[in-house]
Formats: structure tokens, C-alpha cells, sequence
């Protein structure tokens, strides 16, 4: 908005002159400024009355104002998908009902990925003898080169390509099928002439750029193999095994419509499309290898695939490398087919890599040492620490200095996070400790010079400060020791009031995860607040060999005694803060905090590995000490999955999936509205609108899988997904409004198809 001078600035001098005297102390100033307010306030409408006749920047409660003067029936739900609608209801409306403005409209009404799909087209038909049509049945199956996705209408299924028998039963499946006449329930999408199949993709993708995966070791080959050395790599960071992903690479706003691609759509990575050798092959739209000069490689761009191999050319300029995928669950025991010198062997779907390496010391230690990975990962949606877009404003602490901003980088170069840890116990501005890269950050608090012992190394503050990630980026902080905080000088009062503790963006995790201490063992602040961040959960799923692996133990994210920790009664008795721990968009481990903390948690996942129906649940939120008897902080929610128990002291709060009983001990404090509890075991305040016993299930409930947390729409009641806030699901995803998302595309499709076209949406992920 444009600023116009105000009434004072328009004054004559010897006015202003005047008021600025120590006498006046600009009480005139201030009172012409109650008039300039009003006039400012009438301006700043006046220019968004104007503002309001464009869909692209008006207020969300004109645009189903202007979709009522195009044609639109009004729907409700997240005012984005809402914008997007009207913007291209006139475009959509040219091409109504061909499949390219299909997925537009998907695309629009949703922000999902979407593929549009004539199920008449996946049909087999039957030839007249006396009016043969050779061609229209599409090429043999073993007819190349052809698209993966043509349909192929008569033959038998090949068994011999992999690469196109990876896309069977999905959204590009080109093998034909006799009529499904069933009823068209659910998310089938049943092969028959009037149905018109919507694949989506719900969860989003997310590329994690220049990380660097944990190096396992390497394992001489026997004499004569082609690669004397295979290098063993995991792409997590942590040395997890993760399910990789593409990036979805379409243009909404193409003109004309493009249709979805089977490779650059958000879906796991199929390791038969990783062959390089097949004419179904196509790795170089899953896999890039970047040769890159410099210190820290470039971050992917907008148009690159899901998995990114960064390697230095001071080493590998001018190498040739050759990719294929592989199961390398047990790759001790080496491949079927003999690794090459030079190769990559990908595993897609435990995040596996095996390197083909000459028995050269210099290129095995640059490879063991330089090597970075850009790796794409898929979630239901912004709820932990994700390379994401943020916008952080600096002004957090109103009335103190300028904040002093340290930037750190764990490339060569870079400032350390132990560097910029020290000097918190001097007095001086709040400090912003800005993480420019997502590679791994050790921390050794025995290491800082700041610390004090008390029960451990403790970080002294005398002043706040702030961890975030810049934008686009997702570092992991691994803890040698349990973070533990307190005020340098309890009795200073202002500079206690002031310890405001905020960490934005990053992972939290203990060093070999999991283990008996907690991430957090002390907060002896006025605030810590985590905004997107994850305190890791653990819980992941073991390759030890056996069937389906072993789930690892659930690392603790709080333990919070009370007493807040002090060793000194004279110091606890002049710390006069009620410390609070708020966390918003985050996922964590079990939380145990005494009744001297409040817990404020919104659009959060609390896990503490206990699912829906367990007899003996661990606890996700209590009290440190007897957590069987004792009761944990005061707590108020809105919008979280609790896959675990709770027992707190009092509780308040909507739109939360209890998986386990909830007990408050003041039950004549507080609410619980439209939430999914128990029905058995609570101990509640005052509800409205809850539901209880109701069947609830998730894709996966175990971290770093996909779909983890997600609600699954088939085995979840109804209720559970349209009885939640705004009439909407409950959980930690009910803020992104997915119940609205799918009926308002329903509704669209009916308005859209063609007469007797039966529209289905089928969800792939």
C-alpha cells in the first residue's frame, strides 16, 4: 500500500518545530495522529476495494462473490484451492471435459497431483473377423520403443519389462482389463465403459537439498569382479532406511493443458524405471549426477528429478557413472548381477546406494568424504521440520535491541552451531542462529565454554535466541547430550522475563537414536517455542533380517522435572516464571513435563508408539516422575494426534485424535470439542461434540514412513472425518481442510463431466 505524508507531516515547519521541544514532548504529534489513523484506516480500505476486484489478490470472503458472477456454485475449504478454482474457471470451462482440464481442475481444487484416466480406454475388446483394425489395439507389448503409458489392448501380459510392469494396478497401468461392474465405492478404479478415473497423488513431495547420507562402509570384491570396491551408502541422514521419491515437475497454468507424466509425478521411485539399459527405462527423470566445483554443491533446481548425487570434479571430472536399481536389503551378500566399475546401484525403497569403485585410495576417501545427496521424501502434509518456503520476521522481541544474526554451515568455511552457541551467557541482543544448509550438526555441550554443570551440562542464558532454517532447507541437529537450559542470573528479573527460546525449521535428534536420555532435559525459561520443527520420534523400522523388521525403541523428547532443575533452593525461589512450552506443526516423541510447565500444542503429532486398540499404551504426554499415578502439565491443543496416552493436570482444547484414554486431574477446568477419544479409560473436563470408541486408522504410524499420521479414509469413521473443526477430519492434518478438498472436486466433477460419465477418485497416496 502506498504511504501518503499524514496530517502532521503536512504542517508548517515552525509547528512541528515546536511539538519536538522538550516541553510539548510531542503531544501534538500524537493527537493529529489519532485523526491520520482513521484516515489511513479509510485509505487502506479504499485500496483494498480495489484490490478486490482481482481473484489473484482480493480477501477470501470475495471469491465466491466473483465465482458467482462466472457461473460457480460456492464451495467451502481452504481459500487457496478456493482462488485457484476461480482463477481458471473460465479456461476450464472452454475445454469442459477433456482430460487435460481434468487435472487442472484437480489440480486447482486440490494442490494434489492428479491423472485423469478413460477406464473405457483400459478395456479389452474383441475384433469383428470381417472389419479388422490391426492398429487400433495399439502396438504388441513387445513392439518398441513405445510410451510406457499406451494402452495395450490385446495380447498378454510381458513379463519380461520390469520398467513397464512397475506402473500395474497404478494410475499408468497399460495393460487392458475385462468390465468391473461393481459399484463404484471407495477409492477402485473398476475398468468400465461410463467410468472416468482421478488418480491423486494426496501427500506432498518434499526434496531435502545437498544432505549427506551416512557413509556404512565398504566390502572388497571377490578377485576379478569388474568393481574391486563397492562403497555402501544410506540417503538418510540418520542411516535410516527411507522410501524415495519423485518430484512432481507439472504446469498447472500450460496452455494448452499438459498432461501428467508417468515420471515426474510424486510417486515412489519404481526401481525397474532406474535401468539405463531397457528401452523402458528412463533414469535421468528419476537420478541426476551433479560433477560440481566448489565447496558446497548448488541446490537442485525447480525442474530436477527426486534423487540428486553431488560429487566433487576435482575428483570424478570427466567420470562416466552408469545407475540401475536393485533391492540391497541384504547387500552383504552382493548382487545377482555383478556391480560395475562405476556404477550406482539405487535401492528406492529402503534408501540404499552400493558404488562401484576402483581400489584407488584417493577416489574411495573423496567418494566416503564428498559425497552429497538431494533426496525427495513424501508427507501428508507441513507438520515437522520439511525444506519448505518460510517467511521469519526478526521483530519477535518488542522493546530489546536489534537481534545480532550469526549464519551457520556445516560446508567447509561455514560457522559452526557450537560457535554460535557461545557467548549466550554475556548479556547483549537476542541472538538469531540462521542454518543455511541441511547437512548434520553435531553438538557437544561439554565442548561450549558457556555452560554451567548442573545435572549436566546446562547452556547459562542471560540473553534469547533464536534456531531457524533458512528457507528451503531442513538441517539435522544430532544432540550428544540432552539440550538443558536455564538463566544465568535467576534474580535478574527483566533478563529472565526476556528468555523467549524459539526453534524453527530443524530436526533434534540424539546421536546413535534411540536412548535412554530425553532431547530436552531441562527449560528453565520464560518460553520455548518450536515452530515446524521435529524432535525425533525414533520408532523406525530395523533392517536386522527378520520378517518385515524390527521396530526401534521411541526416543523422549521432554523430560522436564520439577523444581525446574535448580540445584540451589535460592535460585528457584527467585525464578518467578511459569516456563511454557508451545510447539506449532511439529512432530514428537513422548513429553513429560511437571505440573510447573504448560503445554501448548497445535496441528502437532505426540507419538509414543501406541496405536489405536494396544491394552497396555505407552504414555505420549505426562508426568516425569510415577507417570502411572503423577500428572503431566497443564495442557491446551488444537488440532493433534496423540498416538499414546495422557495424563495431564488440566486440558483444553479441539480437534484431537486421542489413539489412547485421556486423563485430566482438575476435570472441572477446561473443554474438549470435536475430538476422538476413547471410549473407555478417560477422565475428561467438560466435551462437546466429541466422539467416542470411533474406528480410527492411519496409513502408518511409524515415523518415516509414508503416509505417517495420515488418517486412512477407508478403515476411519465418518464422523472422525467431517466432525472435526470447520466440519472437517481431526488430527494433526485437519488444518489443511482434505475432507473439503475431496467434496469440493465431487462436486466439480458432477458439474464437469459429461452426462453418464461416472467420475471416481482414486487416491495413490
Amino acid at each position: 500500500m502506498t504511504r501518503h505524508p499524514g496530517l502532521f507531516e503536512r504542517l508548517p515547519a515552525i509547528y512541528r518545530t515546536r511539538d519536538a521541544e522538550p516541553a510539548q514532548g510531542g503531544q501534538f504529534e500524537a493527537y493529529i495522529g489519532l485523526m491520520d489513523e482513521v484516515m489511513e484506516a479509510l485509505d487502506a480500505h479504499i485500496e483494498q476495494f480495489y484490490h478486490d476486484h482481482f481473484i489473484e489478490h482480493c480477501d477470501d470472503w470475495v471469491i465466491p462473490y466473483i465465482g458467482d458472477l462466472l457461473g460457480l456454485s460456492p464451495l467451502k475449504g481452504d481459500p487457496w484451492t478456493l482462488r485457484a478454482n476461480t482463477a481458471r474457471a473460465v479456461a476450464l470451462g472452454r475445454r469442459k471435459g477433456t482430460l487435460g482440464a481434468m487435472e487442472q481442475l484437480a489440480f486447482a481444487l486440490t494442490g494434489w497431483a492428479a491423472h485423469a484416466v478413460e477406464m473405457r480406454e483400459r478395456m479389452v475388446w474383441n475384433q469383428h473377423l470381417n472389419h479388422q483394425r490391426p492398429d487400433a489395439g495399439g502396438a504388441p507389448p513387445q513392439a518398441l520403443p513405445r510410451h510406457i503409458a499406451d494402452p495395450v489392448r490385446h495380447g498378454t501380459v510381458t513379463l519380461r519389462d520390469p520398467g513397464v510392469l512397475s506402473f500395474l494396478g497404478g494410475a499408468f497401468d497399460s495393460f487392458a482389463r475385462t468390465a468391473d461392474v461393481k459399484p463404484t465405492q471407495g477409492i477402485h478404479a473398476r475398468p468400465n465403459l461410463p467410468n472416468l478415473a482421478l488418480f491423486l497423488w494426496r501427500q506432498a513431495d518434499y526434496q531435502v537439498p545437498v544432505a549427506r547420507p551416512r557413509a556404512v562402509g565398504s566390502v572388497d570384491q571377490p578377485a576379478g569382479s569388474p568393481a574391486p570396491v563397492a562403497m555402501q551408502f544410506v540417503i538418510d541422514p540418520q542411516g535410516r532406511s527411507l522410501r524415495q521419491f519423485n518430484t512432481h515437475r507439472y504446469d498447472p497454468g500450460a496452455e494448452p493443458p499438459e498432461f501428467s507424466i508417468p515420471d515426474r509425478t510424486p510417486g515412489a521411485i519404481p526401481a525397474a524405471r532406474l535401468q539405463e539399459g531397457p528401452p523402458t527405462g528412463n533414469a535421468a527423470e528419476y537420478v541426476a549426477i551433479d560433477i560440481h566445483d566448489g565447496g558446497r554443491p548448488p541446490d537442485p533446481g525447480a525442474g530436477a528429478p527426486g534423487l540428486v548425487l553431488h560429487m566433487p570434479a576435482t575428483t570424478f571430472a570427466g567420470t562416466t557413472w552408469t545407475t540401475r536399481g536393485a533391492n540391497l536389503c541384504a547387500w552383504e551378500d552382493g548382487l545377482r548381477a555383478p556391480l560395475q566399475l562405476r556404477e550406482i546401484v539405487i535401492d528406492p525403497v529402503h534408501g540404499r546406494l552400493l558404488i562401484g569403485m576402483p581400489d584407488d585410495a584417493t577416489e574411495t576417501q573423496a567418494m566416503r568424504r564428498r559425497l552429497r545427496v538431494s533426496h525427495t521424501y513424501a508427507f501428508p502434509g507441513p507438520v515437522g521440520a520439511h525444506p519448505v518456503s518460510r517467511q521469519l520476521a526478526d521483530s519477535i522481541w518488542p522493546g530489546l535491541a536489534a537481534p545480532e544474526v550469526i549464519q551457520v554451515s556445516a560446508h567447509p568455511g561455514g560457522t559452526s552451531l557450537r560457535a554460535a552457541l557461545t557467548g549466550l551467557a554475556d548479556a547483549g541482543p537476542p541472538r538469531i542462529i540462521e542454518i543455511t544448509d541441511s547437512m548434520t550438526h553435531s553438538v557437544n555441550f561439554t565442548q561450549i565454554t558457556d555452560v554451567v554443570d548442573e545435572d549436566g551440562p546446562t547452556l547459562a542464558l542471560a540473553r534469547p535466541f533464536w534456531i531457524r532454517a533458512t528457507t528451503g532447507q531442513r538441517p539435522l541437529i544430532e544432540l550428544r547430550q540432552s539440550l538443558r537450559m536455564r538463566p544465568a542470573d535467576p534474580s535478574d528479573l527483566a533478563a529472565v522475563g526476556a528468555l523467549d527460546i524459539r526453534m524453527d525449521g530443524v530436526i533434534l535428534s540424539a546421536l546413535n537414536a534411540p536412548v535412554a536420555r530425553p532431547l530436552i532435559a531441562r527449560a528453565a525459561v520464560n518460553s520455548l517455542h518450536l515452530e515446524g520443527a521435529t524432535l525425533d520420534p525414533a520408532g523406525h523400522v530395523l533392517l536386522d533380517g527378520s520378517p518385515g523388521g524390527t521396530r526401534a525403541g521411541m526416543q523422549q523428547a521432554m523430560a522436564l522435572e520439577a523444581g525446574l532443575g535448580f540445584a540451589d533452593a535460592g535460585d528457584l525461589e527467585a525464578f518467578e516464571e511459569l516456563p511454557e512450552i508451545s510447539m506449532n506443526n511439529c512432530v514428537s516423541g513422548p513429553i513429560a513435563a511437571a505440573e510447573d510447565y504448560r503445554l501448548s500444542l497445535t496441528n502437532c503429532i505426540v507419538d509414543a508408539g501406541a496405536e489405536p486398540g494396544e491394552e497396555v499404551p505407552a504414555l505420549a504426554i505426562g508426568a516425569p516422575a510415577d507417570p502411572d499415578t503423577a500428572y503431566g502439565p497443564r495442557l491446551s491443543f488444537s488440532g493433534v494426534t496423540i498416538l499414546g496416552g495422557a495424563r495431564v493436570r488440566d486440558g483444553d482444547g479441539t480437534g484431537a485424535v486421542f489413539s489412547q484414554p485421556l486423563q485430566v486431574r482438575d476435570h472441572q477446568t477446561g473443554c474438549v470439542r470435536f475430538s476422538r477419544l476413547t471410549a473407555l479409560g478417560n477422565r475428561l473436563p467438560p466435551n462437546h461434540a466429541c466422539v467416542f470408541g470411533a474406528a480410527t486408522g492411519f496409513t502408518s504410524t511409524i515415523w518415516g514412513t509414508p503416509g505417517y499420521g495420515q488418517l486412512d479414509r477407508r478403515r476411519t469413521d465418518q464422523r472422525v472425518l467431517e466432525d472435526g473443526p470447520e466440519s472437517d477430519e481431526m488430527g494433526a492434518f485437519g488444518f489443511q481442510l482434505n475432507t473439503h478438498r475431496l467434496k469440493n472436486l465431487s462436486i466439480r466433477l458432477r458439474e464437469f463431466t459429461p452426462v453418464g460419465i461416472r467420475p471416481i477418485l482414486a487416491t495413490i497416496t
